[in-house]
């Protein structure tokens, strides 16, 4: 639970101010009343999937373009799915074209009319997978 609240609170504390560095984000959870590292800091970076723009902390944005092809979101679901959600009719012409960006960590896909389950070999394969998504969808 603690990690969760932890988490929870970094997400809103990077939205709501710019944040350049991980000694800064820990000292604001410190004030929180969050006991934290910097390795702990860094591994919910990770895991929560957060960016640098501009030199500062924030969450991954989909693409201008990636609403127009019918993809909406892309989030994971356990160590070993990303569920990818799109527009109503739209999952099998997305799942196609992620089908053949051959990406090699995504062991399979199914789609349905709106969603699309994608397995990869692991929680680190996540990550990789959904900047490689976004970043063709984004051309």
């Amino acid at each position: 639970m603690q990690k969760n609240r932890r988490q929870t609170t970094i997400l809103k504390l990077i939205t709501a101010k710019n944040i350049g560095r991980q000694e800064e984000l820990a000292e604001m959870l410190e004030n929180k009343g969050f006991s934290v590292t910097q390795s702990s800091v860094s591994r919910d970076l990770d895991e929560l999937g957060i960016i640098k723009i501009g030199g500062f902390y924030a969450l991954p944005q989909k693409p201008r373009n990636a609403v127009a092809f019918g993809l909406l979101s892309l989030q994971t679901a356990g160590e070993n799915l990303i569920v990818a959600k799109c527009e109503s009719g739209l999952a099998s012409a997305v799942a196609v074209r992620i089908d053949a960006m051959d990406i090699k960590e995504i062991v399979g896909t199914i789609a349905g009319d709106d969603t699309i389950f994608i397995a990869v070999g692991g929680k680190d394969e996540q990550k990789t997978v959904i900047k490689k998504i976004w970043e063709t969808f984004d051309k």
